[in-house]
């Protein structure tokens, strides 16, 4: 994993206190405490798994002893049927940890499917597929760790990143030539801007107030196109908005840059994940 275990045991513990609070009533009275299980996660589906380890450690916070065999690591292929990972521990532990470690997995694997999928419609042009920051609060560093496992890359991670003029900065301010001239005059030498447009006109003028990074707004493949011309690499394009499945080949074969999509991580599709204890 790419991300400090600290923040990881963090957010799983906030998921476990959500979920556990101060007992399981079903399991605490059910089975004894020193009763023995294994378990197993099984795909079903096809796709690419993410949050294999983040899920093994819901159980090993539970009780450090839980013993665990990885089958499969973040980034692999699995076709239905395949087992993720399996356990050896207490089966209330195996029970407590079950719907916590099962959430984590099955959101990340979606989002990394997701990732791969669009990264796999693009291959053979220039443009990169990237995430936004449409994200679930709490969650980001874990989304974005699962865009990157899918083969797609990451957008700006939170506002210090970069200095980003979306229309609502640009009318605040008075135009675009004026914020730009405006943001140079402060943020170090080490901050890109990025300039949000809307049709040709402002694509010239955030080109000629020299924007390192111009976002086309829900412009067609063809204006796309236009705009790539007019650009002549003198910054990077980044394609968004209401890109589908369907018109993603076609923005990206329009020659820009970046092509952002917010569905990789707001509303994508769990992937379907099983665990069985025996």
């Amino acid at each position: 994993m790419t991300i400090n275990q600290f923040y990881v045991d963090n957010i799983i513990k906030t998921a476990l206190m959500e979920d556990i609070n101060y007992c399981d009533v079903t399991t605490d009275y059910l089975i004894p405490e020193d009763q023995q299980g294994e378990g197993r996660l099984m795909a079903k589906a096809d796709g690419i798994v993410c949050g294999v380890e983040i899920a093994a450690r819901v159980f090993t916070l539970l009780d450090e002893s839980t013993e665990i065999e990885y089958l499969k690591k973040d980034g692999d292929a699995v076709k239905y049927g395949d087992d993720i990972l399996r356990l050896k521990g207490r089966t209330a532990v195996l029970l407590k940890g079950e719907r916590t470690a099962l959430n984590f997995i099955q959101h990340l694997s979606g989002i990394a499917t997701a990732s791969n999928k669009y990264a796999k419609i693009v291959e053979g042009t220039n443009a990169s597929i990237a995430d936004t920051r449409k994200t679930l609060p709490g969650l980001r560093p874990l989304q974005k760790y699962a865009v990157m496992t899918g083969g797609a890359k990451n957008h700006r991670y939170n506002l210090s990143d970069a200095a980003m003029l979306k229309d609502n900065h640009i009318d605040a301010a008075g135009g675009i030539t004026a914020a730009i001239t405006k943001l140079r005059s402060k943020i170090g030498h080490m901050t890109k801007i990025e300039v949000e447009t809307r049709n040709l006109d402002e694509l010239q003028e955030a080109l000629d107030a020299k924007a390192d990074i111009i976002m086309l707004d829900n412009m067609s493949p063809e204006t796309m196109k236009r705009a790539v011309e007019m650009t002549a690499g003198r910054a990077v394009l980044e394609a968004s908005g209401g890109i589908t499945d369907e018109t993603l080949r076609a923005v990206a074969e329009s020659g820009v840059d970046i092509i952002s999509v917010g569905a990789l991580t707001h509303s994508v599709k769990a992937f379907d994940i099983s665990m069985y204890i025996k």
